[in-house]
């Protein structure tokens, strides 16, 4: 039987219905908190209570996630002290429920990247599925954390940017600097995004100069410098007024800062030049900056931490929850991973042979921008940092399949053994019991311990 290659329409169509499938499967399970949640929990429920909080990540996450639970309801009445603890009630199913969704859009996004690259509609089915079928990114998103933000932003960022640079209006540039801005309002690692598009759009300005006018100049400024730096100055803004009293977060504020809370040591001496309340841009620039501090000074340790050049070959999951026979890992789908690192080597090949081509030697190098550079990081680090350059990896399989052109029963071979990996590890993503026999059969390597 002769199978038909897939319209891009067909596509798409196949790969968000896959991705909405995966993500929906046991949704909400399980109804106690899981891994990181006991910090995100209690950031989210600050916003309700008004009591300053510390984190050092930038706050639009966990704003988003907190804006969307209070439209459904949800009250800080749930302390989120420690990992196991079971939810009072269904409220919570509003703070996972945008992770999750954010979290499926993410492989139709990556198929319609695919698609504007000029690659096939078959490569294009092939990466979004693959995205779709990873455990890892699944786990992540089914959670109160902030990554699924982070990578449908970010690459939702590069998707515009693409849509310009293929004659589309200039709204495209816009939104692709306003999506690469909110990226970088969820973790600072999404900077790589906006770099990314300023790298390609020099690149372009190199090879052909007679595209600098100043109409060119004024939309890249407003696209690419101002709107993210709106973007991002806003986020911090609505954090700062949603938190209005003194909190657990004082401690790392200086006199001045904490005078701007309702109920804090300072609050009633003003009079005091070391307590005098300082202005929204001077709390702007001494959080940043204490962010920063803090992210330098991480020193803790943890058992299932990872080091960079462990991550392609997945030799440290993360342990995120168990209860009596049911365990949830950070674990990858095993074809997804190995299959994108042998992908990632026979690209390197290629461009050793002078056989690829630009859009390849974009796709390495943005793989190199977002994993070389923890490298030089001696903060703890853990498999989920790897996220973002895993996706560039199945982008560069897409280029490989693309480049190819197997028949399509090929391609479908290769989807069948995503499936298959990502049923046999589905257990230990949704959390589901396992007999100790099956469990031990799924623990690989010893270090997965």
């Amino acid at each position: 039987m002769t199978i038909p290659r897939p319209t891009a329409k067909q596509a798409l169509i196949i790969v968000t219905i896959l991705s909405l499938l995966t993500h929906g499967l046991w949704f909400g399970n399980p109804n106690t908190t899981v891994f990181d949640e006991v910090h995100f929990g209690k950031f989210v429920s600050a916003y309700s209570t008004g009591e300053y909080y510390f984190d050092i990540h930038p706050p639009l996450g966990k704003l988003m996630i907190a804006g969307f639970g209070k439209m459904f309801g949800f009250q800080p009445e749930f302390s989120f002290a420690q990992i196991g603890d079971s939810f009072p009630d269904k409220t919570y199913l509003s703070l996972r429920f945008l992770p999750t969704f954010t979290g499926a859009l993410l492989a139709p996004v990556i198929a319609l990247l695919v698609l504007a690259l000029g690659m096939s509609a078959t490569a294009a089915l092939f990466a979004g599925s693959l995205i779709a079928l990873d455990n890892a990114l699944l786990v992540q998103s089914r959670l109160i954390l902030l990554d699924p933000f982070l990578l449908l932003f970010g690459f939702g960022a590069l998707l515009c940017y693409a849509l310009w640079r293929n004659g589309r209006s200039a709204w495209w540039l816009l939104g692709s600097g306003v999506l690469a801005g909110g990226a970088a309002s969820i973790k600072w690692t999404a900077l790589t995004f906006l770099a990314i598009i300023g790298i390609m759009e020099l690149a372009h300005l190199f090879k052909d100069r007679r595209h600098v006018t100043r109409k060119w100049l004024g939309t890249a400024f407003i696209s690419l410098v101002v709107a993210p730096f709106v973007i991002y100055f806003t986020s911090f803004a609505v954090h700062f007024i949603l938190l209005p009293r003194s909190g657990q977060g004082d401690a790392f504020m200086t006199a001045g800062f904490q005078a701007t809370l309702e109920g804090n040591r300072y609050a009633d001496q003003t009079g005091d030049a070391i307590a005098e309340p300082i202005g929204l841009g001077s709390k702007f620039i001494e959080l940043n900056k204490e962010m920063y501090r803090s992210n330098k000074r991480l020193s803790a340790t943890h058992p299932y931490s990872s080091r960079w050049y462990s991550w392609p070959v997945m030799t440290r999951p993360i342990f995120y929850w168990v209860k009596d026979t049911a365990r949830i890992y950070l674990l990858g789908n095993p074809f997804v991973w190995y299959g994108s690192t042998a992908a990632l080597l026979a690209a390197c090949a290629f461009v050793l042979r002078r056989r690829g081509d630009q859009l390849l030697a974009v796709l390495l190098g943005a793989y190199a921008l977002n994993f070389l550079p923890f490298i030089g990081i001696g903060r703890v680090m853990f498999l989920y940092h790897y996220f973002t350059a895993l996706i560039f990896a199945v982008l560069i399989w897409a280029w490989l399949i693309n480049r190819a052109e197997p028949k399509p029963r090929t391609v479908l071979a290769l989807l069948v053994l995503a499936i298959i990996g990502f049923m046999y590890f589905a257990p230990l993503s949704y959390g589901l019991p396992l007999s100790p026999e099956a469990y031990e059969h799924h623990l690989w390597l010893s270090s997965w311990r």
